[in-house]
């Protein structure tokens, strides 16, 4: 019954009129009505235009098809632990929508979308999911016309966990394993600025009127900086690492670039993480990264230099992240730079962390220069300055505001179409001494 609905609505969305002059149409094209040949043949005869209503006025539209992609971000965090089914959501739309070379949906413009169901987290270590929808966009005319995307945030289910707690309690002290079953899993959590695609549901016509004709795809980088966030968060929503490089590159000479000069990839929080910490001990290069996001999504690529004096306690390190924009062509990556420099210990509810030197600007710098030569990198000024700030674990940090800007693609037109950004003078502040300096 569910195939045999989506079909009909399928069959519904198609336009059932054909706009030769909208009312003599609607008169000859009525569902199961014929129309005589000698009719038709008048209709040849006529003058062209005479058909058109107002004598030559009528306006142009422009017809959107049925299923053209909208990508979409989520303008606030919503979590299980707060929402209720049918609270309504708010998107903005991250890219102009183009058709026939006139923009129909300007980026910024607002969709708005539904939570369809939530399941809190609970007891036996279950996570908690929140599931939410978008339901109409607003075009630039005005007018609002029906989308569709849907999206499940689930929390992290700790079972795992609950059974350890349960077998090892139940070892030293069987009346208190029961305990741990009362472990709970995390809320299930769609954060601030989580991307998502949806899609228009049926074709559907505007009037080319007010539309303006679609920009250049050269001009994504000023989009990137408009919504690129500042800062990195948690998965619970907290900010804390500034964003302080972008990247324009292939994936492969992204990769290629760290991996050449001696960075290595951060292992994942899996069990082959806890395998390699007990076989390498003080010796894991490959020490996983806390997990940050940007777009809803985890980090792609974690890279780290570890300090070969103390490689637990000291290592530059970056995260970073796909956008959905070009430059020439080429991809643009988002990425999250700091130095490591100490260890602390029972802080923010963490057993051991690691503090970060506060001028997050020289591990941005020393990026650069450590990946590609000074004639491919540019700074270019955000459009969102971060000058004084803290981790997610209390850890201040300050700078320029500006972001550093690698060309890995090495193309002179990529760096050319950069505006730079001015010289700033920030007053000195002290750095921690860093290694590969």
């Amino acid at each position: 019954m569910r195939r045999i609905s989506r079909q009909f609505s399928k069959i519904v969305c198609l336009p059932s009129v054909i706009l030769v002059g909208k009312n003599l149409a609607r008169t000859l094209l009525l569902p199961y009505h014929r129309t005589p040949a000698f009719m038709l043949s008048i209709l040849l005869l006529l003058p062209p235009g005479l058909l058109a209503e107002g004598g030559g006025n009528n306006i142009a539209q422009v017809s959107i098809p049925d299923g053209t992609p909208v990508q979409l971000r989520l303008i606030r965090t919503v979590s299980s632990a707060t929402a209720k089914t049918g609270d309504p959501l708010d998107f903005a739309v991250e890219k102009d929508v183009n058709v026939s070379g006139l923009t129909v949906v300007p980026e910024g413009s607002l969709a708005k979308g539904t939570v369809l169901s939530v399941k809190r987290r609970s007891i036996l270590g279950i996570g908690g999911r929140v599931v939410y929808s978008v339901n109409s966009i607003s075009l630039s005319s005005g007018e609002t016309i029906a989308a569709h995307a849907r999206k499940v945030a689930k929390g992290n289910s700790r079972v795992g966990r609950m059974l350890a707690g349960v077998a090892i309690t139940g070892l030293l002290f069987l009346p208190a394993a029961p305990v741990f079953l009362l472990t709970r899993g995390t809320n299930g959590v769609a954060l601030k600025g989580t991307e998502l695609t949806a899609k228009i549901e049926c074709n559907s016509e505007v009037s080319a009127t007010g539309l303006t004709a679609a920009a250049e795809e050269t001009v994504q980088l000023n989009d990137m900086l408009k919504n690129l966030p500042p800062r990195v968060v948690n998965r619970s929503g907290l900010e804390g690492d500034m964003v302080n490089l972008i990247f324009v590159a292939q994936q492969s000479d992204l990769e290629a670039a760290f991996i050449r000069n001696g960075w290595v990839t951060t292992d994942p929080w899996k069990p082959v993480a806890l395998w390699h910490i007990l076989k390498y001990r003080s010796h894991d290069t490959h020490l996983p990264m806390a997990e940050f996001y940007m777009f809803g999504r985890m980090q792609d690529f974690g890279y780290a230099l570890p300090d070969p004096q103390a490689i637990i306690r000291r290592r530059h390190h970056i995260r970073i992240w796909k956008t959905q924009y070009t430059l020439n062509g080429v991809p643009l990556w988002a990425g999250a730079a700091s130095y490591d420099h100490a260890l602390e210990y029972g802080k923010a509810g963490h057993l051991v962390n690691h503090t970060i030197d506060p001028n997050v600007d020289a591990e941005r710098d020393f990026v650069g220069n450590e990946i590609a030569g000074n004639d491919a990198q540019r700074y270019v000024q955000s459009k969102n300055p971060v000058t004084e700030a803290k981790t997610t674990t209390g850890n201040a940090y300050w700078s320029d505001s500006r972001l550093l800007l690698v060309d890995l693609h090495k193309n002179p037109a990529v760096l050319a179409a950069v505006p730079t950004a001015p010289t700033l003078l920030t007053p000195a502040k002290e750095s921690v001494q860093r290694s590969g300096n």
